[in-house]
This record gives C-alpha cells, sequence and structure tokens, in this order.
C-alpha cells in the first residue's frame, strides 16, 4: 500500500512499502547522482528547468536509492530555488576548539544569512514553486522565529502578504525582524505546537497557504542544499553535526550526504529539554513530549515532522543530547574563534561534537540502540581514531542581548572550567584565611557569598575556576582534608571541612546563589557583643590575590557577618561586605573601606538592606513604607 506524504500529497511509488533502514541498503553513487552534484556545483540550482515548474498534485517525495527518477529527493535538492534570497555559506575553522579536542572542527556559518538562520532556504523553496493561483491569498506559518523571518523575507520578494504566528516565548528580535519584513507577527501559545495549531486554523478560514518549518518536501529540499555546499566546500570530512527541531535541517542534509557520501556520518544534536527525535527513533515511532525546554527556543518541538522522522529514521546515525551548559559553553567557543554569537540552538552542533568527542564517540541514541545499552552490557568504548574532521552546522545568530548574561554565567559551568561548592567552616575570627588555603595556592575564586547566621558553623557559597572536572574533584578533596596539597596532607592544623559540590545543582546555580544571606540573627550577634553592624559595596581590581589581601588587611577587632561576590567578566570585582565592628572604630571602618576603594558606597542606611538583611537594632522599628520614604545613601 502507498504511502502517505506530508500534507496530504499522496505517494506513487508503485505500491512500494517505505525503503528498508539505510544498513540495508546504502547504495553508491550513481552516474545520475554524480551528474546531478556536478549540475549542482555549475549553479544548477537555481536555473534548472524543474524549479521553474510547479509539481503536479501527485508528485512523490520519496527517498528513493540510486533512482534517477525526478521524484528522488537528490534531484529536488539540486533543483531547489534558494539562491534569489540565500547565500553559499562559508565553511570556516575553528583553530581554538579543534586544538582543544585534538581534532579539525568546521564550521558552516548560515548564522551569516541575509536572516541569519538557514530557514529562508527551506520556506523561499516552497513558496517559489508554488503557483500563483495558491498565493493569491497570502501565506502564513508557525514558527519560534528564524522560519518565521524566512517566510517574511520570501514573501517580501514573492510580493505576497505574510501572517506569522510565533510562541509567546520567542525572543523580542525575532519577532521585530519580522515585522521588519512587512509580515503580520501573531503571539500565541507557549511552544511551536500550539502555535501550528493556531496558524492552521487561521489558514482554514482564510484560504492562505501553510508554509510549515520543517515537514514538508521542498522545505526539506530547500534545507538539503546546504548537504550540497558542504560536499562541495570539504572534500572529506568524518561525521556532520546538525541541530534537531522538527527535523527538516538534518533530513535534507542527510539525504544528501547519505546518497552521495554514505560513509560520512549524520549526527543530530537535541537540547536534554526538547529532545523528541532522541525519544521518537528509540521509540521506533515519532512521540509527543509532555512538556520542552525553551531555553533553545528555536528547536522547542512537541514532535518531530512525519516525513523528517522517516527520513531521520532511515539515515541518521545518531542523536547526541546536551544540556543547557554545554550550550552556553558551545556559545562561548564559537565567539572565542570567529567573534560571532549565535542563538543557544545555533551552537546546538558544536556542543554536540564537544559531547561525543568527550564520551568517545558514543553517542546518547543510535538507530535501535537505547542510551547507554553497549556499557550496561559491558562494551569498552573504543577511542576515536586521530585526525577525525567534523562539520558543525551554524544554524542561527538571532537571540536576545539580555540573554547573554544567563549565557555568560554558565558557560564555564558548562565548560567544567567552574566548580561551585558549598562549605561548611567554624564561625571564628581567621577562619576565611584557612578556607583559601584549604582551596589550594592561586586559586581563583569566582565567587564567595556569605552571611552570619550562628555563633558556632558559617555557610559559605564558593566558585573557583578549575581546568576540568577532574581539577574541580581535587579541590574538593582539599577541602574535605585529603589530597595533594592540602593542610592535613602537608601537617598543617586544618583536618577538612564539610563540603558539598553543588556544580550540577540547578538550584543552586540558578537561585541559591542570589539567596545566601538574610538577617544575621539577635542571639549572638554583633548587636549582643556590644558591636555595630556596617555594610558596604565596592569594587576591587578584578586580579589574582585581591580578595586574600583585602582579608589580610582587616583589624583583628572586626568580624565579617556578610561577603558577597560574584566574578561577572569585568576589570573590576564588585563586592558587598557587612563588618562587625565596635562602635568606636565606624569611622575607622569608613576609612578603611575608602583606602581599599575610593568610590566605596556605605549601604548601612539602605532601605532594602535593613528590610532584609539587617538584623536586632538595626531593623527594629523599620517598615517597608518609611524605609522607601526618603532613604539616603551615604558615599563615602
Amino acid at each position: 500500500m502507498a504511502a502517505d506524504a506530508p500534507n496530504g500529497v499522496p505517494a506513487d511509488g508503485g505500491g512500494e512499502e517505505l525503503p528498508p533502514p539505510l544498513a540495508q541498503r546504502v547504495a553508491p553513487v550513481t552516474a545520475a547522482a554524480e551528474a546531478a552534484l556536478a549540475a549542482a556545483a555549475a549553479g544548477a540550482s537555481t536555473s534548472a528547468t524543474a524549479a521553474d515548474t510547479p509539481p503536479p498534485s501527485d508528485e512523490v517525495y520519496c527517498y528513493i536509492p540510486c533512482s534517477p527518477l525526478r521524484n528522488d529527493y537528490l534531484e529536488r535538492i539540486v533543483s531547489a530555488r534558494v539562491y534569489d534570497v540565500a547565500k553559499e555559506t562559508s565553511l570556516d575553522p575553528a583553530p581554538r576548539l579543534s586544538a582543544r579536542l585534538g581534532a579539525t572542527v568546521l564550521l558552516k556559518r548560515e548564522d551569516t544569512q541575509p536572516v541569519f538562520s538557514f530557514k529562508l532556504r527551506g520556506a523561499y523553496n516552497m513558496m517559489a514553486r508554488a503557483s500563483a493561483d495558491t498565493l493569491k491569498a497570502g501565506v502564513i506559518a508557525a514558527s519560534a522565529g528564524n522560519h518565521a523571518q524566512g517566510v517574511a523575507l520570501a514573501a517580501q520578494t514573492l510580493g505576497v502578504p505574510a501572517t506569522i504566528v510565533m510562541p509567546v516565548v520567542t525572543p523580542t528580535i525575532k519577532v521585530d525582524a519580522v515585522r521588519a519584513r512587512g509580515a503580520t507577527a501573531v503571539l500565541h501559545g507557549d511552544n511551536f505546537d500550539e502555535a501550528k495549531a493556531h496558524a492552521l486554523g487561521l489558514a482554514a478560514q482564510t484560504g492562505a497557504l501553510f508554509v510549515p518549518p520543517f515537514d514538508h518536501p521542498d522545505v526539506i529540499a530547500g534545507q538539503g542544499t546546504i548537504g550540497l555546499e558542504l560536499l562541495r566546500q570539504c572534500s572529506d570530512f568524518d561525521a556532520v553535526f546538525v541541530p534537531v527541531g522538527g527535523g527538516g535541517l538534518i533530513a535534507g542534509i542527510a539525504t544528501v550526504i547519505k546518497r552521495l557520501r554514505p560513509s560520512t556520518r549524520v549526527i543530530g544534536v537535541e537540547p536534554a529539554d526538547a529532545d523528541a527525535m532522541r525519544r521518537s527513533l528509540e521509540a521506533g515511532d515519532r512521540v509527543q513530549l509532555e512538556r520542552v525546554g525553551s531555553f533553545a527556543d528555536g528547536v522547542a518541538v512537541v514532535e518531530v515532522g512525519k516525513e523528517t522522522y522517516r527520513l531521520c529514521r532511515d539515515l541518521v546515525d545518531a542523536i547526541v543530547v546536551v544540556d543547557n551548559d554545554e550550550i552556553c559553553a558551545a556559545i562561548k567557543d564559537v565567539f572565542e574563534d570567529t567573534r560571532a554569537i549565535l542563538e543557544p540552538a545555533g551552537a546546538l552542533a558544536v556542543a554536540g561534537i564537544k559531547a561525543y568527542v568527550r564520551d568517545g564517540g558514543v553517542a546518547a541514541a543510535t538507530r535501535g540502540v537505547a542510551p547507554g545499552a553497549a556499557a550496561a552490557a559491558g562494551t569498552p568504548t573504543p577511542p576515536l581514531p586521530a585526525g577525525q574532521t567534523y562539520v558543525a552546522i551554524n544554524s542561527g545568530a538571532n537571540t536576545n542581548f539580555d540573554r547573554l548574561r544567563y549565557v555568560s554565567e554558565r558557560a564555564e559551568l558548562g565548560e567544567r572550567r567552574e566548580a561551585i561548592f558549598a562549605v561548611t567552616i567554624p564561625e571564628r575570627r581567621g577562619e576565611f584565611l584557612r578556607l583559601l588555603d584549604a582551596l589550594g595556592p592561586g586559586v581563583n575564586i569566582t565567587e564567595f557569598n556569605y552571611r552570619y547566621s550562628s555563633t558556632t558553623d558559617a555557610h559559605v557559597y564558593v566558585g573557583v575556576g578549575v581546568a576540568n572536572a577532574a581539577a574541580a574533584s581535587r579541590v574538593l578533596e582539599r577541602l574535605m582534608g585529603g589530597g595533594e596539597g592540602s593542610a592535613a596532607a602537608e601537617g598543617g592544623g586544618h583536618s577538612g571541612y564539610a563540603a558539598l559540590d553543588l556544580t550540577d545543582n540547578e538550584m543552586a546555580k540558578l537561585h541559591l546563589r542570589h539567596l545566601v544571606g538574610g538577617a544575621a540573627p539577635l542571639e549572638g550577634s554583633a548587636n549582643a557583643a556590644g558591636l555595630r553592624e556596617v555594610l558596604y559595596r565596592f569594587e576591587f581590581p578584578e586580579r589574582p590575590g585581591a580578595l586574600r589581601r583585602f582579608l589580610t588587611s582587616l583589624r583583628s577587632t572586626w568580624s565579617i557577618t556578610l561577603f558577597h561576590y560574584r566574578n561577572h567578566g569585568a576589570d573590576v570585582g564588585r563586592v558587598l561586605v557587612g563588618l562587625a565592628v565596635p562602635a568606636a572604630e565606624v569611622a575607622a571602618a569608613c576609612d578603611f573601606m575608602r583606602a581599599v576603594s575610593p568610590g566605596a558606597v556605605d549601604e548601612t542606611a539602605n532601605p532594602a538592606y535593613k528590610l532584609f538583611l539587617a538584623g536586632g537594632e538595626g531593623k527594629r522599628g523599620t517598615n517597608p513604607q518609611a524605609a522607601g520614604d526618603g532613604a539616603q545613601v551615604a558615599r563615602v
């Protein structure tokens, strides 16, 4: 029985069933395929006669191994009409990343397209192949942003009206870009699938042509032109890593690569919280996710396409899954090599390459093999061959500037170049310096949060710059009193702290670091000891040893009651510190802070401090309304 193609277009493949899996049917490149590739190299993709003729309604959209028939995907890709609006993007080396991984990494720069994404290829190809009668009511699309811009540009080029339904979480930069192209942007739903349902309803009401973002052969063929470009640009590469949302990009690239160079691996990359293709391949059928994460909004899809799943099932070698921290680290990697800033979905492929190399080439999911199955069976992981060449599809660069704060915050964690610890130390004078000694000589403190809460124990949230995960483990060992370089190992007086590694603790990284603090208790506090707590906000040069110099310069009669510091990549470190000082030495504390930082600010009278941090007498009598009226902050 013939299979149905997407969008209700029937297949007429002579009654044949869907083709068997790739391993059973990979065939050598035929003369027809070689001719097609040669034609593409000569620019035939913009001038082929087939591209100028809309397909009949009963056109077959199938991958037919070694078939010279006009219904073959390869021919449709060669004749795709994309270069009216798109350009052939460069394949750039990533020397810094390549050196770190011990493999050659090449970046396919789809982020340099006119709409900063590959999506205009498929959108324009489908619309350009449609008849004038089909387009007379305009077009409508659903998109997380990049496909929307592609449709908007295509509609502007072809002179047809366009309406784009976008999830409400779509970055503003993408919404504004769509409207700038003359399209109407409608924000609806929390994810792509909810936006798509609304768009289909509007299309039914208006008669407009619905342009899907991935599940249509003409869209897939348009994206597949990237595969042709890769084969022209690089004579040999071992694997291509492709971001996966609905599957249109990887399906198009795979139809070319596996047809013309079947030994090259095609590997998809998905976020851990939006891995619909991985789960579908494992289940042997399309699955719907109950929810998807929106950080990599360009691939936030609940269910992959019917046709894209079929192609990926037969052609894609594996799927690698990465988390958000790894995506942030990949954005930084690309920036360091190119000075370009990718959106999270655009950096998925680079994150996938790093995870693939790190894990010795064991992907998170392979066709028919559940994750971890080889390890569970005791099968050793062979090392990757030396000198491999990997291509990453940099699929887009449309991101909100505000999101870069989160990316910068999490990039070091994703690279395992920062470790976060919770350390319990005795509440006594000089213990911070002993903690620094326990961390090790020359340690790079990236964060240090503390608030006085008890007369016996102090809990410190501390971030440390490390080279890798193994180095983080060594730091933890030193903190707990063991390991090379620890005070205990060298005969010092430090017997070890209670310490907890929070590097993978999402709650701690997202929220706890901002909540370490609270009001100091009255009993046993600075107030009960006849001292006053003063609060200062100041800056010091961001250089090694600055924290130690500050601690060693404090008077012996002063105690730190609060400390908050986070390295934000600036040239200065920003610190909030609370000091318990004798009443007679408050002026001296002021002079000390002036010496540390001429621009220091005395925040002791700050209403926010009085409401949330001040203990005992410092808080008594304060109410939110009074604290907010006319309160002044004195500059030292």
